[in-house]
């Protein structure tokens, strides 16, 4: 299962790759980060292998330009059947009902779960 991870703390990808250390070494998933939507986007619709074995993209909302809605929205659109689980510091409720509305398949607010992501990831 490849998982893309959108946000544009640097120290995101240390922090997943600690929580999900057993996964990725039973191969059970792989990581893929970026610094941004723009870059997520780019990177999707330049790399028609990657989408094909894109399971899910955990994108952050609040990042410089492009926010996660935007992304969720555009990804939706071009991919509907491409899971999305929109990440957030603040538990807003229009932000909530955005996402659901572009499509969000989940809604997960920081601090992250790692284990009850874990289970929406596996389960998904």
């Amino acid at each position: 299962m490849k998982i893309m991870v959108v946000d544009d703390e640097q120290d995101v990808q240390f922090l997943f790759e600690q929580k999900f250390r057993r996964e990725l070494k039973k191969n059970l998933i792989s990581l893929d980060f970026t610094l941004s939507a723009e870059e997520a986007l780019k990177k999707i619709q330049s790399q028609t292998k990657l989408i094909e074995c894109l399971s899910l993209i955990l994108a952050d909302i609040n990042m410089p330009g492009m926010n996660g809605l935007q992304l969720l929205k555009i990804i939706k659109q071009n991919f509907p059947n491409l899971k999305v689980f929109i990440i957030t510091a603040y538990d807003d409720e229009d932000n909530y009902l955005i996402a659901k509305k572009y499509g969000a398949d989940e809604y997960i607010t920081k601090p992250i779960q790692f284990d009850k992501l874990k289970e929406k990831i596996f389960s998904a």
